[in-house]
């Protein structure tokens, strides 16, 4: 894996983050860089780090309050009712990601956010070749990542959230900010959003009786 992916800040997410964070948790989260960041934003909130790479331990110590080295595919250490929940380029690396994603889902806060991000196999880097050619290739990182043993499309994204008891309301398309994709997303009228997106960001509540609504989308 690439240290910088590891470095990596997700500000992207900043316009599905609550407006109150007491206890975060960020699952995956490599040094804890993202962890930091949000914790500027919430300076009394309670960071909790769970990663499963071990040589990184001195680092991600400095950036999070908590910290467990462990192997995300087992059983989680206990991290209480935590009001915001990050899966951030994670799930898509797991055995079984919708398990995983239900049992500290229903750890959840009332009135606590889970965000989650997965990558877009529906993404023309993916789906052109494989019109054209029948074939796509896996690679070192990015969509087709060799170590991803799931892959996506926004319906499986949001139906993951939803199977673990999370209702959908807000979400970010990313990959818009180069200017080619805008340009073909302004000829296309929007109509290949879906194949311009390299990932999908999504805030997700507890689910009610009301079930999955509209989701409020917004590009980066």
């Amino acid at each position: 894996m690439q240290t910088d992916y590891f470095h990596h800040v997700r500000r992207e997410i900043a316009p599905l983050l609550p407006m109150h964070a007491k206890c975060i948790v960020d699952v995956g989260c490599g040094i804890g860089a993202t962890s930091a960041w949000l914790k500027s934003r919430y300076p009394d909130a309670r960071t909790i780090g769970l990663e499963g790479n071990a040589a990184i331990r001195g680092e991600l110590a400095t950036n999070v309050d908590e910290l467990h080295i462990v192997d995300l595919n087992g059983p989680l250490p206990e991290v209480g009712h935590p009001d915001l929940i990050l899966f951030l380029d994670v799930l898509e690396h797991l055995l079984a990601p919708d398990k995983v994603l239900a049992g500290l889902a229903r750890r959840l806060a009332p009135g606590g956010t889970v965000i989650v991000s997965l990558p877009n196999v529906a993404h023309l880097s993916v789906s052109f070749p494989l019109f054209v050619r029948g074939r796509f290739d896996y690679a070192d990182a990015g969509i087709l990542d060799r170590t991803h043993l799931h892959f996506f499309v926004r319906a499986s994204a949001i139906a993951l959230l939803n199977n673990a008891g999370l209702r959908v309301e807000k979400g970010v398309k990313s990959g818009f900010q180069g200017p080619r994709t805008r340009l073909i997303d302004f000829v296309t009228f929007g109509l290949l959003h879906d194949h311009l997106a390299k990932q999908y960001i999504l805030s997700g509540v507890k689910m009610t009786s009301i079930g999955q609504g509209e989701i409020e989308w917004y590009m980066n």
